[in-house]
């Protein structure tokens, strides 16, 4: 038997970056991209290198090229950190050795380290068909948190919450990631939203440059942790602004939401430093009353369409910026 599965690339709607600080968000996958996994027994345990995993290059150049895209990781240590966790996780009370083996494959095309969950898209894809090969079935509540706790503690990688929970969930999900309620389960409070009451969206992500999320997190993390007042007032602003997009959702005006989307961006802006070309992104979109914002923690933003005059001309000027430009299918 062949197992195949798939986790879908996501956008962080609004909130973000508050999940990993007790906030509150609200994200959406969509179709477009995708993490897929192909599992299926065989006598010895291989998780076989993806496209983005080669050691072979045609030059120099395409080495290079390849490092400032994808950096040093490819998916084989975010599949072999996965198979591990998952191993000491759910497997504990089995035997190891007399386990079946298995063989896994993936492919990807969500592009890298631009904001839009590559990674957790993979862990969990990964851990889906890790589920149905070893017949474990955990509650969907908890899964989010062992994807994080595959990256946070098996990768040592400073992340939140929120792409791992619209990843399992799929859709689009508000979540309160309420400090007690995390304290006590791990876990926070998950409610799903219809996607049809959202407003049309745009994605805009850039083509040559990448940068670890890890890179903007641990700072925040940092200073988080010692109560700079310039975090702690930005976060609890992000949760504010997610609590009155969530409602105007609810009451059928979902195409409201956008300038609570620029606020959003205006607070984290206000917590840290942000890259120029990434900014140039939100002001590109600005111009033509889109109210994009990051996706992520940089690379892609996502706003709410313009309409097909303002959307044609917008394209133009993010293909200026080496930027590709779509109306994500949710």
């Amino acid at each position: 038997m062949i197992i195949r599965t798939m986790a879908y690339a996501r956008l962080g709607l609004i909130g973000n970056p508050s999940d990993g600080y007790y906030g509150k968000t609200i994200a959406v996958c969509f179709k477009n991209f995708a993490a897929q996994v192909m599992l299926y027994e065989t006598p010895e345990l291989e998780i076989v290198p993806g496209q983005e995993d080669t050691p072979t290059y045609a030059s120099m150049a395409d080495l290079n090229a390849d490092v400032a895209l994808n950096g040093y990781y490819g998916g084989v240590r975010l599949a072999k950190a996965t198979v591990s966790r998952f191993a000491r996780t759910f497997l504990a009370d089995r035997t190891l050795q007399d386990l079946p083996n298995f063989t896994v494959r993936y492919q990807t095309n969500i592009p890298r380290q631009v904001g839009l969950a590559g990674s957790s898209a993979l862990i969990t894809a990964t851990t889906r068909a890790l589920c149905q090969f070893y017949d474990v079935h955990p509650d969907p509540q908890t899964l989010p948190t062992f994807v994080l706790e595959v990256e946070t503690k098996e990768l040592g990688l400073n992340a939140g919450l929120q792409d791992r929970v619209v990843q399992v969930y799929e859709g689009a999900v508000y979540m309160d990631f309420d400090r007690h309620l995390m304290e006590d389960t791990g876990h926070g409070r998950y409610q799903a939203i219809d996607p049809s009451r959202l407003p049309p969206l745009f994605v805009a992500y850039r083509t040559d440059i990448a940068e670890l999320s890890t890179v903007t997190h641990s700072d925040l993390k940092e200073r988080f942790k010692l109560g700079d007042p310039a975090v702690i007032n930005g976060m609890a602003q992000c949760a504010r602004l997610t609590e009155q997009a969530r409602q105007l959702i609810l009451d059928g005006k979902g195409a409201d939401i956008g300038p609570l989307m620029d606020q959003n961006f205006d607070a984290r802006r206000s917590m840290c430093q942000l890259d120029p070309t990434n900014v140039k992104m939100v002001d590109i979109g600005r111009k033509y009353n889109a109210h994009p914002k990051f996706s992520g923690s940089g690379g892609a933003v996502v706003g709410i369409d313009p309409g097909d005059t303002a959307y044609a001309a917008m394209t133009d000027e993010y293909h200026a910026i080496h930027c590709n430009v779509f109306r994500p299918e949710l």
